[in-house]
């Protein structure tokens, strides 16, 4: 599965300590994050993960243009929930892309565990069969 992670600034040692504590299911799939995300987790866990932007550089666009093409699975996107933050135009248009396609997404500790807990046990396998760069449709054959 292809697992996109974005984290606010407030919420960077929180996603890395969420990801060192699942280390083992998230080895299995592939992942991508914004770059500093990116970099505080591979760092912190080894894992393979591909780099994108960072959020102010258009990072959490692409992740958008991904989910809108399909090749995004889950979403975990970490947002800063202080009362006194700006609106987030990206985060928001990212989330409704989300919304559109159907794609599970964990904004906090709670529910990510949830999400991959279940990736683990195999509930998110309906994934495979809409997602046309899964491995799933990459071996289907073609007449």
């Amino acid at each position: 599965m292809e697992i996109a992670i974005i984290a606010a600034d407030t919420k960077k040692e929180l996603i890395t300590q969420f990801c060192i504590a699942y280390c083992g299911i998230l080895s299995k799939h592939n992942l991508c994050a914004t770059s500093i995300t990116a970099k505080y987790i591979s760092e912190a866990t080894g894992l393979k993960i591909e780099r994108l932007l960072t959020g102010e550089q258009g990072g959490e666009q692409q992740i958008t243009t991904r989910v809108a093409y399909n090749e995004i699975d889950i979403l975990l996107c970490f947002r800063d929930t202080r009362s006194d933050r700006s609106f987030n135009e990206e985060e928001q248009e990212l989330l409704l892309t989300c919304d559109r396609y159907n794609i599970p997404v964990a904004t906090n500790i709670a529910t990510a565990e949830v999400l991959i807990t279940a990736l683990d046990r195999g509930d998110l396998e309906w994934r495979n069969f809409l997602n046309p760069t899964s491995d799933y449709n990459r071996k289907k054959k073609t007449f």
